[in-house]
């Protein structure tokens, strides 16, 4: 399992451009918190729409998702509607994008103070926000480190928990330096790599299923006669571990309700629309990640293509995996699931330390080739899909090829890590540190202390990921549970003048609390009850905390509202403004609402049209090509037609002179969304 002198080299060449950007951009990222967090909001809508796209092709979620096309073909999209298929960027690009981004502040718990103002209640706010924000960062670097260590243990002579230790050093040092700046421009380059990642595999693919019978194969290895469909059935065939999913329609159809919610409440820990320069640039970064999104589901799908032919040259008899699996459970009795990957590590880097019965018991059942094929088994006693990915990396692709693949998506798992970090971080020393501790830290200070603060998420974030099962266990507890819980609080600051800084902080405490218990003492809940729990306590302290105290301040209210202009449950606000500003807000609002239906079959559709052409699925991409069509035009006269071009609109609405809010006295002064 060495890899070429010419891989090597592609690898190297990666890492020292890597570490070139990191330091030519640390002067520059550390001249203040705005240049660190948001590139000082003058980085161009391309390149942080590029920037979000590859944030969003992280190593994990490409293996995560692997393997549900692995088993379902197209279809595994519509489980990814929980979350990997990024159908939240439609709300963004619409609205939610922004009005964040009109608020003028840096990070999102500082937007806490901005929509509920100060006081006991608006603090606790704002701290609520950010241990939010906190749990949710661990989480998902847990997530992405759980996948690196699987990833680069394939390839590297090291179990999976050094191999993540490995990623954490590197992230840990880039992100240090670079600051914001930094991880754009190298995201940029990462969306390169990306791009070219995808062309290869796709040309591997053709090359590969030519001549052959590409259903038969899924047919043999999978055992599902559907899957070379794109059309939901209401029940589908799922392996043992994935039961769940087997009622695709129900759980796709839920996902998508989950994914409004969700998506209606969502961008505000997102620094890419605090730093965007304007409203049509919100809307221009989020539209330019959906198109190159589009790229990586057929380098997804053509993973799992190669992995249904790896599987079936490697495993003719898959009955062989359970007796292996049985063989290992008997001689090792202490493995359980989430050791699983470390066990099996061990046996194919030192089985001389392992009982020689099992050795010559694993060589018997799966021949000589036995530690290449160990990579493979579950703990269930079935082909491991989470490691389709990396098997089809190491078996299936020529030399260079190989080298590149794995430096795109190594260098995804950095930027995914890093961005992730550089919003926690954002709020630990914004909102914490200089917002409790030390109000008049100074510029190097604050940013010693963001350095300190990276490397204690870091250590946490490891400690999870050693924790977790599988990379489909945590990342369904953070879509549906954790998420489920921040949902409601995260939604009602948007909508209802009415909600407070009380139902906010006790929304927040008990839906994220809720799901850290539940994380702890009930781990195997199924994700539908997760969301559903999590969401009805996050809803029932919402409710509570806002009844339980009085109104937020009127005139934080009607700061908020003039600047955000947001549509909702609106009505003592917008009954003050004057005909003429009502009808504007109303006018844009309107088209912000009716683009959505557009947008989400614009998005849908985009994903599965490249991955039916992939597989020759002709007939069905005919009428997805023309619902997009359709969704495309739609979205051309009632979104991009409609997107601001004056200059002028570029900054936040400002205060006038006697520090009123524009709004007072209905002399507010709307900024219609006419060209």
């Amino acid at each position: 399992m060495v890899l070429s002198f010419i891989d090597y080299i592609i690898i190297a060449v990666y890492i020292a451009v890597l570490a070139g950007i990191g330091i030519y951009f640390k002067r520059r990222s550390s001249s203040s918190l705005e240049d660190y967090f948001l590139g000082g909001r003058s980085l161009p809508w391309w390149m942080l729409g590029l920037a979000g796209m590859a944030s969003w092709l992280d190593m994990t979620g490409t293996m995560l998702i692997t393997s549900f096309l692995y088993l379902l073909g197209p279809r595994g999209l519509y489980i990814e509607f929980r979350g990997g298929a990024g159908l939240i960027l439609v709300f963004m690009m619409l609205w939610t994008g922004k009005w964040h981004r009109r608020s003028g502040v840096i990070t999102g718990a500082e937007w806490m103070k901005f929509r509920f103002g100060g006081g006991v209640w608006g603090n606790c706010a704002r701290l609520s926000s950010v241990v939010a924000t906190i749990v949710l960062t661990v989480g998902l670097l847990a997530y992405v480190f759980k996948g690196a260590g699987l990833f680069l243990s394939m390839f590297l002579p090291f179990s999976p928990f050094a191999c993540a230790l490995g990623m954490v050093a590197v992230t840990a040092t880039y992100t240090i330096t670079a600051g914001f700046y930094g991880l754009v421009i190298a995201d940029v380059i990462q969306a390169g790599c990306d791009i070219l990642a995808t062309i290869a595999i796709v040309v591997l693919v053709i090359v590969k299923i030519t001549g052959t019978n590409l259903a038969a194969v899924a047919l043999s290895v999978t055992g599902n006669s559907d899957w070379v469909t794109t059309l939901p059935q209401w029940q589908t065939s799922m392996p043992p571990g994935y039961e769940n999913y087997s009622l695709l329609t129900m759980v796709a159809g839920f996902y998508l309700l989950k994914v409004f919610l969700q998506g209606t409440g969502s961008s505000g820990m997102d620094p890419k629309y605090f730093g965007a320069r304007s409203d049509r640039e919100c809307g221009l970064l989020s539209f330019t990640q959906g198109w190159f999104l589009m790229a990586r589901w057929p380098l997804m799908l053509g993973f799992a293509v190669l992995g249904l032919y790896l599987v079936r040259d490697l495993f003719p008899d898959q009955s062989v995996l359970v007796q292996a699996a049985d063989l290992i459970k008997l001689h090792i009795g202490d493995a359980s699931k989430n050791t699983w990957p470390e066990l099996t590590a061990g046996l194919m880097n030192h089985p001389a330390d392992y009982p020689a019965a099992l050795v010559s018991g694993l060589q018997q059942i799966l021949g000589t080739d036995w530690m290449s094929k160990l990579s493979l088994l579950s703990y269930e006693g079935t082909v491991n899909p989470e490691r389709i990915l990396p098997a089809v990396i190491l078996a299936s692709l020529p030399v260079g090829i190989r080298g590149l693949l794995i430096t795109a998506l190594a260098g995804a798992a950095v930027a995914t890590s890093s961005a992730l970090l550089n919003k926690a971080t954002g709020f630990l020393s914004r909102d914490l540190y200089q917002g409790y501790i030390r109000p008049h830290a100074g510029r190097r200070e604050l940013i010693s202390v963001t350095y300190a603060f990276s490397l204690v998420m870091f250590v946490i974030s490891m400690l999870v990921a050693y924790r977790v099962e599988s990379l489909n266990d945590i990342w369904g507890w953070i879509s549906m549970g954790l998420l489920g819980g921040m949902g409601i609080p995260n939604l009602l600051r948007l909508y209802w003048w009415r909600f407070n800084s009380c139902g906010y902080t006790l929304g927040m405490v008990c839906g994220v609390g809720g799901a850290v218990l539940q994380r702890v003492f009930i781990p195997h809940m199924p994700e539908v009850n997760q969301f559903l729990f999590m969401g009805a306590i996050g809803l029932i302290g919402s409710i509570a905390g806002t009844y339980f105290s009085k109104p937020t301040d009127p005139d934080v209210l009607k700061n908020f509202y003039c600047k955000t202009r947001p549509f909702g449950f609106w009505g003592p606000l917008k009954s003050a403004l004057s005909q003429p500003d009502a009808a504007a807000m109303s006018k844009e609002h309107f088209y912000d609402l009716i683009s959505v239906p557009f947008a989400l079959a614009w998005m849908v559709t985009l994903l599965l049209i490249p991955m039916q052409l992939l597989i020759g699925q002709y007939r069905d991409c005919i009428f997805t090509s023309i619902v997009f069509a359709v969704a495309l035009i739609g979205l051309y006269f009632f979104w991009y037609k409609k997107l601001p071009h004056d200059p002028k609109f570029t900054n936040p609405p400002e205060e006038n002179e006697g520090g009123r809010p524009p709004c007072l006295g209905g002399n507010l002064k709307i900024f219609t969304t006419e060209s």
